[in-house]
Formats: structure tokens, sequence, C-alpha cells
């Protein structure tokens, strides 16, 4: 069996060399406006540490300031 080429993310036609993994500049110029539009979006969560406390809590005292 042949290994097929994968096709190019855009339009789904055969991947140009020079255009990797596109067909040509210009699936490669829709996939950057996608970007920059917005319409890509990697997934992510707050990684704030366990013991942190919520973020409306008050500020603790620090040692040393006592009024």
């Amino acid at each position: 069996m042949a290994e097929k080429t994968p096709a190019c993310p855009i339009c789904g036609k055969p991947r140009a060399q020079a255009f990797r993994p596109f067909c040509s500049r210009r699936c490669a110029d829709v996939d950057l406006a996608k970007w920059f539009r917005g319409d890509y979006a990697v997934p992510a969560e707050d990684q704030t540490p366990d013991d942190a406390p919520p973020a409306d809590a008050p500020p603790a005292d620090t040692p040393g300031e006592r009024g």
C-alpha cells in the first residue's frame, strides 16, 4: 500500500513542501487569520496553589508589622 500524504488542514488538498502543512500561501494565510481572530483557543486552567488564599480574602498580617 502506498503511503498517502496528509491533506491540507484548511482545504483538504495535498500538502506542498514549500507551505507545509498547508497546500498554498492562501491556506497558510487563512489559518493565520483564524489565530488572529481568536477562532482557535488553547484550553487553560487557573493554576493557583492549593494553599493560596482566595482572591477576595483580606491581606494577612506580616510578622513585625504590629500596630
